[in-house]
């Protein structure tokens, strides 16, 4: 399951793939422009400039942008930098994987293997879908507009 840390990082991350290129945006606006708390997102965002998905500029003209094009940033690898693997479970992981302690027969286990199944499937998907696709997404856009962001800031 997604958890909020990880939905919110994916919202920044639209945010920053729609500004125009050479263009930052403080935390403050990403954050406002998509209902998520700043300090959550203070980490959050450098969760993924430690990544190397972004980077970031102090002081005036400063903020935060993408280091890579949209196209070139993957969202598995954005999820799996924030929320750990996609496996719904520790031994169905490849990068985490667990053996569970009431399991005597990891490899005979139905559990695991359907498990396994649906990694996999999740992978397959999140894994080639581009921050670039996912921005185009029709009607996916849950930011508020500039008039709505002039409002709330005064």
């Amino acid at each position: 399951m997604l958890t909020k840390k990880g939905k919110y990082g994916l919202k920044a991350l639209v945010d920053l793939a729609r500004l125009a290129p050479g263009e930052t945006a403080f935390v403050s606006e990403i954050a406002l422009r998509n209902n998520i708390p700043k300090k959550f997102l203070d980490t959050i965002l450098l969760e993924l400039r430690n990544a190397g998905m972004l980077r970031s500029k102090k002081g005036p003209g400063g903020g935060y942008s993408l280091s890579h094009s949209a196209a070139e940033i993957r969202i598995g690898h954005a999820i799996r930098v924030l929320d750990g693997p996609l496996a719904p479970i520790r031994c169905a992981s490849r990068t985490a994987y667990e053996a569970c302690e009431d399991c005597a027969d990891p490899e005979g286990c139905q559990v695991r293997r359907a498990m396994t199944e649906v990694r996999d499937a999740i992978a397959s998907i999140l894994d080639t879908m581009t921050l670039e696709q996912f921005v185009a997404v029709p009607g996916a856009s849950a930011m508020i507009d500039d008039e709505e962001l002039e409002k709330r800031v005064g």
